[in-house]
């Protein structure tokens, strides 16, 4: 039966896709496809949209046009570059785009449209069928309706989350306040409903055929949701710091714990037919390589997970001099190498710097137990809770290393090695010194943002791949210290180059379809509409 599935879901997504810019007041109207005798296989009318849902977090639908350029667009060309972690080779746009903040709105807008279009309505589907009949499933439509949503607003800010379908408020958006606020209710409500059924079986035995996330029990999921709570609430240390320490202390408080051990972790999973599109993009199509901040930080560490991450180049390069004749061989092999973002370069010899690990069959990995611990570890930074902070990081490192099966933790967290310089394989005019000078030993006499700064480049380190809550740690803490582009062409120089990008704006399609929602949107936001305004999380200080 569960092979039938994921068959049957796979043809109900080969016609999914329709006009990603078709009207926003329609787009929670279900393009799935599924038939209603489809849905009465056993449990079928939950499990089909919970597994759209699942697999839509990490992006990967097949539309009949490919199914993995979606995901491309929608984060691997923004949150996994933005982040620090990978580059593309290619000299996209001419060799101008989101790299140097030439920012290109047909990408840029799709993490919006597609989730808006496809996940969300699927969500509120599987809230619907399940409210008051399958208390499992509801709770776990909770989590992951927060999981997906707050990944949108962490990119653009104001959301439309609690109206989204009711046509009667006109999809007035929420603040990033408003949106944050109703994550936490919807937590308190998955934490309720998943733990009065913790020990009921009926319902776990039903839902463990659908869970591509984790494995299929209520306790799992209730740990996972105390985990996703206290991500959420260290992003509002700064700017609601008794909102951030009270649902902090309930994530970390509650009975059933938070994620602690290595294996401990959300991914979605290959094994029964979903495909990693950071995998495709990687090692087939050849277009995700390590970027130069990560070549920095892993080289001047001498990371053992380094190996884990990226592939050393595998050959030397001779390039031509001015008359195209061949002039010097650059000594490469062997190395680990990554590409500066900005840099407006018009060749592929960066073909030849180093890949990404991933493959099609690598889990999509969306929370661990390594993150969890450094969220421990600021928690106790702040004096949230009676935790030592330094014991908390050294267990996230230990957590991290032993989640990629690597050793030698003990003499990295002795280590007093920093980053190293970033030098240019092709051209000069792209070198820079490092920027992050903090080493993995922790140093009990240091400042707390010292501290914070070495909690936040190992969490940086321990959340690879995952470039939407790399990014957002980054935008919200300024750790760690990124190389900024080389050129920048942000539109009316509204990024900072130092400061870097803040967000994305909202999709363009919006002013003139939907111009009274766009209006709405940028109300909402009460900042100027451009990649340099902060989030309401953002505040510029870490104290």
């Amino acid at each position: 039966m569960k092979k039938k599935l994921f068959v049957l879901l796979a043809g109900c997504l080969s016609g999914f896709f329709t006009a990603c810019t078709e009207n926003f007041r329609e787009i929670n109207t279900d393009k799935s496809g599924i038939t209603d005798k489809e849905m009465e296989m056993e449990y079928n009318h939950l499990g089909i949209p919970l597994n759209i849902v699942q697999q839509g977090i990490y992006f990967n639908y097949d539309f009949g046009k490919g199914k993995n350029w979606p995901y491309q667009i929608m984060q691997n060309l923004s949150a996994d570059m933005f982040s620090g972690y990978m580059h593309d080779y290619k000299p996209l746009n001419g060799g101008t785009s989101n790299s140097d903040y030439n920012l290109q709105d047909g990408w840029n807008g799709t993490f919006w449209q597609y989730t808006y279009g496809y996940i969300l309505p699927q969500i509120i589907r599987l809230e619907d069928l399940a409210r008051g009949k399958h208390p499992v499933f509801f709770g776990v439509a909770k989590v992951l309706k927060v999981e997906t949503m707050h990944r949108v607003s962490d990119y653009y800010g104001p959301v439309i989350y609690t109206r989204f379908g009711k046509k009667e408020s006109a999809y007035r958006p929420d603040t990033q306040e408003e949106a944050y606020r109703a994550f936490f209710n919807d937590l308190d409500t998955a934490v309720t409903v998943l733990s009065s059924q913790a020990e009921t079986a009926t319902e776990t035995a039903a839902l463990q055929p659908f869970d591509i996330l984790l494995d299929g029990k209520s306790e799992s999921w209730i740990k996972f949701a105390n985990s996703l709570r206290m991500r959420l609430a260290i992003w509002l240390a700064t700017v609601a710091p008794e909102l951030a320490k009270a649902e902090f202390l309930k994530g970390w408080q509650h009975p059933y714990g938070v994620f602690e051990a290595a294996p401990e972790r959300v991914e979605v999973s290959t094994r029964n037919g979903y495909a990693n599109p950071l995998g495709e993009i990687n090692r087939v199509w050849g277009e995700v390589y390590m970027n130069a901040s990560m070549e920095s930080v892993l080289n001047g560490y001498e990371d053992p997970r380094r190996e884990r991450y990226f592939e050393p180049c595998t050959d030397d390069v001779t390039v031509k001099d001015v008359h195209g004749n061949d002039s010097i061989t650059v000594q490469l092999k062997g190395r680990y190498k990554g590409i500066r973002q900005g840099t407006c370069f018009s060749h592929t010899l960066y073909a030849s710097h180093s890949k990404a690990y991933v493959d099609v069959s690598s889990p999509a990995i969306l929370m661990t137990a390594a993150e969890v611990w450094f969220l421990r570890a600021e928690g106790a930074l702040r004096n949230w809770t009676s935790e030592d902070a330094g014991t908390c990081y050294r267990q996230g490192v230990v957590a991290s290393f032993h989640q990629w099966d690597v050793s030698g933790e003990n003499d990295y967290l002795q280590s007093t090695r920093t980053a190293a310089d970033y030098t240019d394989a092709f051209d000069p005019d792209n070198d820079i010194r490092a920027r992050c000078r903090v080493s993995p030993a922790w140093l009990e006499t240091a400042s707390d943002e010292i501290k914070l700064e070495k909690i936040i480049t190992q969490k940086w380190l321990a959340l690879f791949p995952e470039g939407c809550e790399a990014w957002a740690e980054q935008r919200r803490t300024g750790y760690p210290r990124l190389f900024p582009v080389r050129i920048n062409n942000s539109k009316d120089g509204c990024i900072d180059t130092e400061t870097m990008i803040r967000r994305l704006n909202f999709p363009g399609d919006l002013t003139d379809m939907e111009a009274g929602l766009y209006e709405a949107l940028t109300e909402a936001l009460g900042k100027p509409d451009h990649a340099g305004s902060r989030l309401w999380w953002d505040t510029g200080r870490n104290f």
